[in-house]
């Protein structure tokens, strides 16, 4: 079986994206989507978040680094569950603004997480 890596969507009228049926067991955890870098957004499964992404963003009080990268993933980071019935995850509006993303949404793996961002 092909490993999925790159997906397109329309967003819903509530703001809701579709995961592929394919890749619905890996977010079966939970998601987590916080802002990217640059203007995109990250989805994680929960599992991925907990065990990958929470212990980095630990550090000395004082180092900047540290302050800075919990500053990016913290803002306005979501957690939810994927809908069982039709496998969708809902994005809050003002992720939707921070990457530009008003309809259409292209999702392409990153290692152990999601970009998504505007077609």
């Amino acid at each position: 079986m092909a490993i999925i890596d790159y997906f397109e969507r329309k967003l819903d009228d509530k703001r809701r994206l579709t995961i592929p049926t394919e890749l619905r067991a890996e977010f079966a955890s939970g998601v987590v989507i916080t802002r990217g870098f640059k203007k995109y957004l990250h989805l994680y499964s929960k599992t991925v978040w907990d065990q990958e992404v929470e212990p980095s963003l630990v550090g000395d009080i004082l180092d900047e680094r540290t302050g800075d990268l919990n500053v990016q993933f913290r803002t306005g980071k979501i957690e939810g569950q994927i809908d069982l019935k039709q496998g969708r995850v809902s994005l809050e509006q003002h992720l939707l603004e921070y990457a530009g993303i008003e309809k259409d949404v292209i999702a392409i793996r990153a290692g152990k997480y999601w970009r998504l961002m505007a077609k």
